[in-house]
């Protein structure tokens, strides 16, 4: 995937040199108004960490000494990614952080990607604004299982975007959700629904998506 057109490049973001004291960093915090911000080293291209405003107030509230290094508190040193990450490496890395510190091919700190933007790649896979309907098709995840429901589906309609979850729980282990392209009339969407039941897969669900 394309990161580098999708993150927040440094040059647009408040960040803190790791030179700067706690206090001089919480000043840094409340005047942008975010929970969390990068550290950089003296170069401003080495990326340390994050420094989050509530570990500074924590820190003040039991009597900390403010006029320690900002690393004294630094976090997440080791949660990064590079431009050319795969989805699945960023995925797992970004999990419950606010944002994933990006590299260039140097090691070099490039931005961030933040939790919206990796939410607005997902919506992409859906494909909202081309498609009308949106199938959530069960299947036991066995061989072939894939090919066989695109090729029932695309004796009737093309392929607008296709996705597939692994649930686990039952025995319909996969998830499937295949997106209709927009021109889509509900007739040929309930053919593709009964000729996907007759070989025993289950839709879970039909979306309209012009409904949204």
């Amino acid at each position: 995937m394309l990161i580098e057109s999708v993150c927040i490049p440094k040059r647009q973001l408040t960040t803190v040199n790791e030179s700067c004291t706690l206090e001089e960093a919480i000043g840094i915090l409340e005047q942008s108004g975010f929970r969390c911000v990068p550290v950089l080293d003296e170069s401003e291209k080495i990326f340390r960490g994050n420094i989050y405003k509530m570990h500074i107030y924590r820190h003040k509230a039991n009597g900390g000494d403010m006029s320690l290094p900002v690393t004294h508190l630094i976090k997440n040193a080791t949660k990064f990614i590079h431009l050319n990450s795969s989805f699945f490496k960023i995925f797992f890395t970004i999990k419950e952080l606010p944002y994933i510190a990006v590299l260039d091919n140097d090691n070099m700190f490039y931005g961030i990607l933040t939790h919206s933007s990796l939410l607005g790649i997902l919506s992409q896979s859906w494909n909202i604004n081309e498609g009308r309907f949106a199938l959530t098709v069960a299947s036991t995840g066995k061989k072939g299982d894939l090919a066989t429901m695109t090729k029932i589906i695309s004796k009737h309609s093309d392929i607008a975007s296709c996705i597939t979850l692994d649930v686990g729980k039952d025995e319909y282990i996969r998830r499937t959700i295949v997106t209709l392209p927009a021109g889509t009339d509900k007739e040929t969407c309930d053919i593709i629904v009964k000729a996907l039941e007759k070989k025993d897969f289950f839709v879970a669900e039909v979306e309209d998506l012009t409904q949204n």
